[in-house]
């Protein structure tokens, strides 16, 4: 379809019968040609159409829908090119780096079978099979369970996975050293918040430790950490500064209380973790209230998620600037993965007029405004503030001890 018509009739249904037919010979032809072509989905009803003149409507359609899916995947998984997806499928899958990094920590636990309850296209099975573990990988649905086959074969993965069609609302999971459960938390293409809602609901779910007690759970990032169990961990993970999940970990597998990790991909495609803990026991340390002083330290949203903001204030020696502000302070920089850090110019109390001219007096060219605890438009913002001189700033509206307050930042130490 071309710019300025209606939505395209997306997504379309991928059945057994033609994702049989994509892997066949045929199928396989037509994928290879639409992954030298550019297009978008808006370019679908045109594409669709050209590819009418040699292959059924549902066939044309269910290729162009999976090669969309392969471009749109790669993000999250390298090899992206070579798997198979539905569209709700690939939204609740697992980056490829995030279920690497759950991997290892089943694999470092000596659990050499897992149970992958709900395992949808494989993301995580796949990730458990490459860390040499065996998978029998659970749904209930035949298309997904055909779709994680193909993908376990595609990598060389297959002899490690099984696949077994199963509802585990009507039964209990089957017999393996551990249990990984991806509960179900979309609906009708809209996300479900509550875990009493997910699918089978976390309850449900925790019921299955009666069997097999190591048990971990995927959740949402924005889970309300009040329906959890006490005596399990919750880790947030985050993948280049965008918090990406969260595990429920229970029974042998919980640690801690509380553990932010932090995933970063490298120049090179190594992907660096780095971790930060709270345990069971110990209280989160208090922090120090005070000014700013010469650095400015955000915490990368991981770390907010799992209320670690105060145990990585005590980390680096900072402060922070109010106690209901995830801002740091400190009057050094300390280098950590746990953080974006900016120098710090100035700071005033919050008043336009003067923060206007304290930009013209430091030659203030693009700025750039952030915010946390300030009702004000951020991007209207910048565009006011911005000005004709050399200098690129970055302005961070904010509360100092309650009350409002600006800082004037230099860029980002690197």
């Amino acid at each position: 379809m071309t710019q300025g018509g209606p939505n395209p009739p997306c997504p379309f249904l991928v059945n057994l019968d033609t994702f049989h037919w994509l892997r066949s010979t045929d199928g396989q032809m037509l994928l290879a040609e639409l992954a030298e072509r550019t297009f978008t989905e808006a370019d679908a009803l045109r594409e669709i159409e050209r590819l009418r003149r040699r292959v059924a409507p549902e066939l044309a359609r269910a290729a162009f829908e999976l090669a969309l899916l392969r471009r749109r995947a790669r993000v999250k998984f390298p090899q992206a090119d070579r798997l198979y997806f539905t569209r709700e499928a690939l939204e609740q899958a697992s980056a490829t780096s995030v279920a690497t990094h759950r991997a290892a920590r089943f694999a470092d636990g000596h659990y050499h079978h897992i149970a992958d309850l709900g395992c949808g296209v494989g993301g995580d099975a796949l990730a458990f099979a490459a860390a040499g573990v065996t998978v029998t990988a659970v749904d209930r649905d035949p298309l997904r369970l055909a779709l994680c086959q193909a993908n376990a074969a595609a990598l060389g993965l297959a002899e490690r996975v099984s696949t077994h069609a199963q509802d585990l609302l009507a039964e209990p999971p089957p017999l393996a050293d551990a249990l990984f459960c991806d509960p179900g938390r979309r609906a009708g293409g809209r996300r479900r918040f509550s875990v009493t809602d997910y699918e089978p609901p976390l309850a449900h779910v925790l019921r299955w430790q009666a069997q097999t007690p190591a048990l971990a759970v995927k959740l949402g990032p924005g889970v309300d950490l009040a329906e959890l169990p006490a005596d399990a961990e919750v880790e947030f993970v985050s993948l280049n500064g965008e918090l990406k999940e969260a595990t429920l970990w229970c029974g042998p597998l919980a640690q801690v209380a509380r553990r932010a990790t932090v995933l970063h991909t490298a120049a090179d495609g190594a992907v660096e973790t780095h971790t930060l803990l709270t345990s069971h026991t110990g209280s989160s340390p208090s922090s120090l209230v005070l000014p700013p002083a010469a650095f400015l330290y955000e915490p990368d949203p991981a770390v907010l998620r799992a209320g670690l903001v105060t145990d990585l204030g005590a980390q680096l020696g900072a402060a922070q600037l109010d106690a209901q502000i995830a801002y740091l302070t400190a009057p050094q920089h300390t280098a950590t993965p746990f953080a974006r850090v900016w120098p710090v110019l100035t700071w005033l109390p919050f008043s336009l007029k003067a923060l206007r001219a304290r930009l013209r007096s430091l030659d203030a060219g693009a700025v750039t405004v952030k915010k946390r605890g300030s009702p004000l438009d951020t991007d209207a913002l910048a565009r006011q503030l911005s000005g004709d001189g050399a200098r690129p700033l970055v302005v961070v509206l904010t509360q100092v001890a309650g009350r409002p307050a600006v800082l004037i930042c230099d860029l980002m130490v690197q």
